[in-house]
């Protein structure tokens, strides 16, 4: 009996070491919760169509599937790794709990009465009995986390089991979303312009423009057709420190970092999921938007006199030159292939990233000049 408990104690505090990330935040928990998250977006996605400004609500609904898939396939991942290291400890006492079992198989076969005995006579049965008052309590509290466990691991595996339809649902209204915003934007005619294109004017600065740095400085001074004055009512600087990110993902690299090749840039890339949606930080005029250099698809935005906000390697945009933006405007769509449900299975339980494979970049300048985005956005702050 002293060497079950002891076993049994062995597995119990392998699995409580196994289990820090679990009482910091519950997998199962989270991925029931994402679940709620994706319904919920599903039922902004019924209500868009009723709303005053449907590109506004669409933009949100994007937003809410994104984020409702991110933390399911979290969920999922922290859910993958507790049943891995559940797995890991039994699997690693296999034999021992073998041993154990069949002991214990062979106590319950035996008479009651037999158990009572002892071969020393009442002496050594009343050592056996107080022995056995000392570690029934922990076999039990032991056996109560094995079963605990084994409960865990069940719900685990059911968890990622149904998952499947759910992220499925998500996937489907995600990308509804998506092409309901495209139309919405394209309908939309009501918003100020604060001048026209120049496309003579901004042809000459494209094909004379060898560096985003040049490009950005020109389009400060380029002359545009029916420039009516102010950017915005807001104060840009105001916000700085507070701005959130233009699109849901993690910082690649921050500003000036070198990456594998050794170049360094003056802004951040950003790694995005695919179709990601991109949008305004802050009211902002449209300056520029298309292809440029070798950055892809470039929205470059004037949140406020002297400052442009450079948003690079985007798929789809949205909009037009001159038009002012208000704060979470969609500019764009990211580009690359959305992963299916079992392809994000397996992504969440090898922790391959594959979600996050698009990168934006992002510039801030003021009065031409680079400037580190750290001091403006919330992300920044360390």
């Amino acid at each position: 009996m002293r060497v079950a408990a002891l076993f049994l104690a062995g597995v119990f505090w392998a699995l409580q070491a196994s289990a820090p990330a679990v009482a910091q935040s519950d997998p199962a928990l989270n991925a029931r919760l994402a679940m709620e998250a994706l319904d919920a977006a599903a039922i902004k996605l019924r209500e868009a169509e009723r709303s005053r400004d449907r590109v506004a609500a669409l933009t949100e609904t994007v937003q809410a599937y994104e984020v409702g898939l991110a933390a399911m396939r979290e969920g999922l991942r922290r859910a993958t790794i507790r049943e891995a290291s559940i797995r890991g400890v039994f699997e690693a006492e296999s034999d021992r709990l073998a041993q154990l079992l069949a002991v214990l198989q062979r106590i319950e076969a035996a008479p009651e009465p037999s158990l009572l005995l002892h071969p020393d006579g009442p002496t050594g049965t009343a050592r056996s009995g107080m022995i056995l008052s000392e570690v029934a309590p922990v076999l039990q509290k032991e056996a109560l986390a094995l079963k605990s466990a084994l409960q865990e691991v069940a719900v685990l595996r059911a968890l990622q089991e149904s998952a499947v339809d759910v992220l499925e649902d998500g996937l489907k209204g995600a990308q509804e979303a998506r092409t309901r915003l495209s139309q919405a934007i394209s309908d939309r005619s009501d918003l100020p312009r604060r001048f026209t294109a120049n496309p003579e004017a901004m042809q000459t600065l494209i094909t004379s423009s060898e560096t985003l740095e040049a490009f950005a400085s020109g389009l400060m001074t380029v002359e545009l057709d029916g420039v009516e004055g102010g950017v915005t009512a807001l104060d840009f600087t105001t916000a700085r420190g507070s701005l959130e990110m233009p699109v849901l993902g993690t910082v690649l690299r921050r500003f000036g970092q070198s990456d594998a090749a050794g170049i360094r840039r003056p802004g951040w890339v950003i790694a995005t999921g695919p179709k990601a949606i991109v949008t305004t930080p802050w009211p902002a005029t449209i300056r520029y938007l298309g292809p440029l250099l070798d950055y892809g698809n470039v929205v470059v935005l004037e949140p406020g006199e002297g400052y442009l906000m450079v948003l690079a390697g985007l798929d789809q945009l949205y909009g037009r030159l001159g038009e002012v933006l208000p704060k979470g405007a969609a500019v764009g769509l990211m580009g690359g292939a959305e992963l299916d449900s079992q392809a994000i299975l397996i992504s969440s339980a090898q922790a391959s990233g594959a979600e996050r494979s698009e990168t934006l970049y992002m510039e801030l300048r003021w009065n031409s000049e680079a400037v580190d985005p750290k001091g403006w956005f919330a992300a920044g702050k360390e």
